[in-house]
Formats: structure tokens, sequence, C-alpha cells
């Protein structure tokens, strides 16, 4: 019987940006949005789908094969997707290598016709998903972003890849590392 894991690529943040995430999240707290908890905070360099349980060990031997060296990344400066006159996205911008890792996982994964992404890929941490906005709270919630654009969070060094299992529940979803790459 065919078992289908839902699966992302992912950089975690530093455990220590918790703290300013969760300041940042609730100076949008006033508005109707579905916000994602501090600790699963996370930069997606490829979203995989349901992926055959049996392919797992596949894929997580070609992303042994990462060839992007560790680099350091700095966290911070909030947007939104995809536009600002039709915010559904919140996010926390990153700087660093991320593209040239995300090439490299792209490269790496190519025999396993995963569906290429479409858009250029934007380093990100998702913050929130905007639920509803009427034009009296998008105008404030684009306020809100306006004084919030140019935060910082912090630096911190990549030197892992984590190939994750994504849960959805009702309330949350809930992430497991399947697998590890080391970059060092």
């Amino acid at each position: 019987m065919k078992i289908l894991i839902r699966t992302f690529i992912a950089v975690e943040l530093d455990p220590c940006f918790r703290g300013k995430i969760q300041e940042l999240q609730d100076r949008f707290s006033f508005f109707n949005l579905k916000l994602v908890e501090p600790e699963i905070v996370h930069i997606t360099l490829k979203f995989l789908g349901n992926v055959d349980e049996s392919r797992i060990s596949l894929i997580s031997s070609a992303l042994d094969s990462i060839t992007c060296e560790p680099f350091k990344a700095t966290i911070g400066g909030l947007g939104v997707f995809p536009n600002s006159s039709n915010p559904k996205v919140l996010w926390l911008g990153a700087t660093g290598k991320f593209k040239i890792l995300h090439e490299d996982v792209e490269n790496l994964l190519k025999p396993f016709e995963f569906e290429k992404d479409t858009r250029e890929f934007t380093a990100h941490a998702t913050l929130a998903r905007v639920k509803f906005l009427n034009r009296d709270h998008k105008s404030a919630f684009m306020n809100t972003l306006k004084e919030c654009k140019n935060m910082q969070v912090g630096s911190m060094k990549v030197n892992k890849v984590l190939l994750k299992k994504s849960i959805l529940t009702p309330e949350y979803p809930i992430y497991e590392t399947l697998h590890t790459v080391y970059m060092d």
C-alpha cells in the first residue's frame, strides 16, 4: 500500500529569533490573520507535496550531495505576497546565499521530476496568512507593515538543510524532521 507524506525542504531559523518573531507578530495581532507559531517559522527551499514514503530515502540521499557552502544569513524586513493591494501572506525576509542553495536543491531533485517552482525563488519565512481584511483594516495593516518593514531579527549561520514532514491539523501544522543534511 502506498503511503504519501506531505514534505518540504527547509532551513530552520535560529531558536534565539523566536522572541523577536513573536514581537513582530504581536504588532499584527489586531488583524484577521492565521499566525504561524514562532517555533516552526522556517525558510522553505522547496515544497515537494505528497511523496510516496518509499522515495524518502532516495530523496535524502540526493540531498546529501548539496554542494552549497555554509553561509551567513540576515533575517529581517517584512513584506507581503502576492502584492500590497492584495496581501495574502505576511513574510519575514532573508538574505544570504539562499538562491544558490535553492538552485542546488532543484538540480539535485531533477531526477525525481517534482514540479519546478513557477515563481522566482524569494527567501522568506511565513509569519502569517491573511484571512480577511476589509478596506479600513487593509489600510491599517499596510501602515503597520510600513512601520515594521525594515525591522531586523538577526544574523545566523546556515549550515544545514532539513527534509521535513508536515502533518496538517485544524489548529496548526506539525513538522517532523525526516533527514538532516549538514553543509560543513
